[in-house]
């Protein structure tokens, strides 16, 4: 069988039209069948089989890239063929492979009648010992997608019925081509789709956590003085993108603070990530921080972006800084300085740009000179911190609050309270608040609770014994002595050393008594003349 009309060959061009079509119908049918992968893997067996059909010498597919350049070439020879290293890429023959990805045929019935612009293919004729050569480009949507091509070792010629039938198979196989490529595409696009999906996935994960209490940041409730000078620096900082260190004890709204500076920067259309450093343990917070690779540890099951990673172009929150582990500490202090980190079980270096607003109740000046916390992630942090009052300082704003977690609770309690009886509110307004605002929101819930009319009343014992209460909310020993130096601090109106002394009441001297304000975190409170500037 052939599909060539030679002077030497005795077949019928009519005969050779009726080998050629059956082929025709054979290749057709047979990568209609085949997707993916399959495609490329029976490319071998239909060139051989064009080959032998052709009566060739050498029968090659050539693939071309959308750009035009000979991305790939699948080559045959017969068993035991003279040919030695048979390439037809642009490197060997730069004329041909030019006319092929322009879409023009080429047609080559002697070596030496080939053109002086093609020297080059015609020494490497020459040099495989090809004599004749039919080249058929073939494209999908005006895009040539391959070529095919026939040599032989002897001159050739070939009817215009045999040079359309292979026309008719090259176009199939750039069929089946460009439907591998578009497959490949597709799985490319899906596995895009669904790294996407992971991280939206991921997102969510996070942002669900606090979308529950995002409609809460606004509300900082009151109007004393010390809050609205908060609320200036907050004012003040948040169009910029300085990091924010919020200082005060635990229960102060040092989240909603954080939030109030998110809010009102250039940051408030990117996500708002809250990490709280206390309550990771410490074999996962660096993984939480930076993420990690699949298998980076055991149990690393899959790919996990950190939360600096979702904060990208947004704020994180670092919420109790001051129990950040030291060698997380180095970590932080690199994404501060260089805006960039690894994930565990990576060598890739990712670069983001995060606003960090941290906050603390602890005394990091005595945890850094105590070795406990790096002394230039302290000052890294410290750019602009902003003190918040604790709310025995703010006595004026209890009223205030007592009436919005009165408007807050009632529904989900069932509750329609109107009226606050005075003796009420002076009771709240005189107690210290050890716990703070979270400790008032606490006993106006508890006072709900126990209220079945549409006047509040307290319940017993809310307030009338404040170690009782606070040891409700805190038994560590560390907390029994806070409160009982600060309960003596103000009963000596601050006074450490002279007359009347907090020392002298403590029975300690006055630096004992200083490093121990230092070690839990006490604050004097901002509005006693020559304050000692304690974080706390």
């Amino acid at each position: 069988m052939t599909l060539m009309a030679v002077s030497d060959h005795h077949e019928s061009p009519e005969h050779e039209t009726d080998v050629c079509a059956a082929l025709v119908r054979e290749l057709s049918s047979d990568f209609n069948q085949l997707i993916g992968e399959a495609i490329l893997g029976h490319i071998p067996t239909a060139l051989q089989r064009i080959g032998r059909t052709s009566a060739s010498d050498l029968c090659c597919l050539i693939e071309f890239d959308p750009a035009g350049n000979v991305h790939a070439q699948h080559i045959w020879t017969p068993a035991g063929a003279a040919l030695t290293n048979p390439d037809l890429d642009a490197e060997h023959m730069p004329w041909m492979t030019q006319c092929l990805g322009r879409g023009e045929q080429v047609t080559i019935l002697r070596a030496e009648a080939l053109p002086i612009a093609a020297w080059r293919d015609r020494s490497h004729f020459q040099r495989l010992g090809l004599r004749s050569a039919l080249a058929i480009p073939a494209g999908v949507q005006g895009r040539v997608v391959c070529a095919l091509v026939v040599a032989g070792l002897g001159d050739r010629s070939w009817t215009q019925s045999v040079v359309d039938r292979l026309r008719l198979i090259a176009e199939i196989l750039a069929s089946a081509l460009q439907r591998r490529r578009d497959e490949k595409a597709l799985q490319a696009n899906l596995a895009e789709i669904d790294r996407l999906n992971t991280t939206l996935k991921t997102d969510e994960m996070y942002l669900q956590e606090e979308i529950k209490t995002c409609m809460d940041f606004h509300e900082i409730v009151g109007d004393s003085e010390l809050l609205r000078q908060a609320l200036e620096r907050v004012r003040q900082v948040a169009p910029v993108n300085s990091t924010v260190l919020l200082l005060g004890e635990t229960g102060t709204g040092k989240e909603l603070f954080a939030r109030a500076v998110h809010e009102r920067s250039l940051r408030r259309t990117r996500p708002f990530i809250r990490v709280n450093c206390a309550a990771l343990p410490p074999t996962l917070i660096e993984s939480e921080l930076f993420g990690h690779e699949k298998g980076a540890f055991t149990g690393a099951v899959s790919l996990r972006q950190g939360r600096f990673e979702i904060a990208d172009g947004g704020t994180i929150f670092l919420d109790e800084i001051g129990d950040l582990p030291a060698e997380v500490q180095v970590k932080l202090l690199r994404v501060l300085q260089e805006r960039e980190f690894e994930r565990l079980g990576s060598s890739r270096t990712r670069h983001i740009d995060v606003r960090i607003i941290a906050a603390t109740h602890r005394d990091l000046q005595a945890a850094v000179a105590e070795g406990r916390f790096r002394s230039d992630l302290y000052y890294r942090l410290g750019v602009f911190p902003i003190h918040l009052p604790a709310l025995r300082e703010r006595r004026k704003d209890v009223p205030d609050l007592v009436w919005y977690f009165v408007h807050r609770r009632q529904r989900a309690l069932g509750r329609r309270i109107t009226q606050i009886p005075r003796v009420v509110m002076d009771r709240l307004q005189a107690h210290d608040w050890p716990g703070n605002i979270r400790e008032l929101e606490n006993v106006v819930e508890r006072a709900m609770i126990r209220s079945t009319g549409d006047t509040l009343q307290l319940d017993e014992g809310s307030t009338e014994h404040a170690p009782a209460l606070r040891n409700d909310s805190s038994t560590t020993l560390e907390d029994v002595q806070r409160t009982h130096i600060e309960s003596v601090l103000r009963e000596c109106n601050w006074r450490i050393n002279g007359k009347q002394n907090a020392a002298e009441r403590l029975g300690v001297h006055p630096n004992t008594l200083r490093f121990r304000m230092r070690k839990l975190g006490i604050v004097r409170p901002a509005r006693h003349e020559g304050a000692v500037p304690y974080f706390g």
